[in-house]
């Protein structure tokens, strides 16, 4: 598995990271020993850069990577979690006593005292511009309570916003086969300024896999059926935004790009890899044999005509509906 440097934190992270959202629920429901079984096959397969959040399964997924680092200690992974949205998401939320009171329960879940990576959770605009916000952040490094911070966000001005402030050593955002806009700004800006690229969503929620057609149902506690319209959160979260129907045509189109011998999830994965400026992407997997397929993507050979074809696809297809919203 080949590792990228982090932006700023100065840490190696393998190139395909797992993300644990599922681990927590919202994705349906996943017990403790499974989750276990997807983080061993995916350590097992390289994976070193694990990312969660407080509020995935309400904590679970934290006490889940505790569990796990227990069991194997000699491991060396960089676990990276979020913040900011056990409150509403306004900016009067985003201050200090909130920052240490959040930090403390993932330090708590987490089981450790020092944090390797906090991550605000798609913050509103004003508080990614706000002074006040980095300057708590750059205390509770000070005083030990994380490594690094970082933010992860929606849109691509934000984006530009959180790459600017020095003390960013990360930004997370959205970025896979159906979702360009970051290409285009975003990561040649970090790449200027030594900052990392986490990039989520790398199948837009399962689409790129190509196994889903229209008639495709998801359990009722899974995003992809409760936040289609963005009932809960950011619609950008769910199949990236796309409407699911044209989503599952432009797949059909993806899979038609596919090197034979790969599967179209790990295309996906490999084509953000791929991506000059990317540190590392966070697929998530519900099973071990997922786990270790994602990791897999690593070692994939994106050809020319995998690009070539990505970009005919969005523009056709995607680029109307999604490049000027995110």
């Amino acid at each position: 598995m080949e590792h990228r440097t982090l932006g700023r934190t100065g840490r190696e992270a393998s190139v395909v990271g797992l993300g644990t959202w599922q681990l927590g629920a919202d994705w349906g429901d996943v017990s403790r020993d499974d989750a276990r079984a997807v983080l061993d096959a995916a350590v097992d397969s390289g994976v070193t850069f694990l990312d969660t959040a407080d509020v995935y399964g309400d904590g679970r997924s934290e006490q889940a990577i505790a569990d796990f680092r227990r069991a194997r200690p000699a491991l060396d992974l960089t676990v990276a979690t979020k913040m900011g949205r056990r409150l509403d998401q306004v900016p009067e939320n985003y201050v200090m006593d909130n920052f240490r009171a959040w930090t403390d329960r993932s330090r708590s879940n987490l089981g450790v005292d020092t944090l390797d990576l906090v991550q605000l959770h798609c913050p509103p605009s004003a508080v990614v511009t706000d002074d006040e916000v980095y300057d708590a952040l750059d205390t509770l490094v000070s005083e030990g309570v994380m490594s690094a911070y970082g933010v992860s966000v929606e849109t691509c001005d934000q984006a530009l916003a959180a790459i600017a402030r020095p003390g960013v050593a990360t930004v997370q955002i959205i970025l896979n086969a159906f979702r360009l806009k970051p290409l285009d700004e975003v990561l040649p800006a970090a790449q200027a300024a030594g900052v990392g690229i986490i990039a989520r969503v790398p199948l837009a929620s399962g689409l790129l896999s190509g196994r889903y057609t229209v008639e495709t149902t998801f359990a009722e506690d899974d995003h992809r059926s409760y936040n289609r319209k963005g009932e809960a959160f950011d619609v950008g979260e769910t199949f990236s935004g796309v409407d699911y129907e044209v989503g599952v045509q432009a797949a059909r189109e993806f899979t038609d790009l596919v090197p034979q011998g790969v599967t179209s999830a790990q295309a996906a994965v490999a084509w953000v890899v791929a991506q000059e400026g990317v540190s590392t992407v966070i697929p998530g997997a519900r099973s071990p044999e997922q786990a270790r397929a994602n990791a897999r993507a690593a070692a994939v050979d994106v050809r020319p005509e995998l690009l070539e074809g990505v970009r005919r696809i969005y523009d056709t297809h995607l680029r109307e509906a999604v490049h000027p919203r995110w």
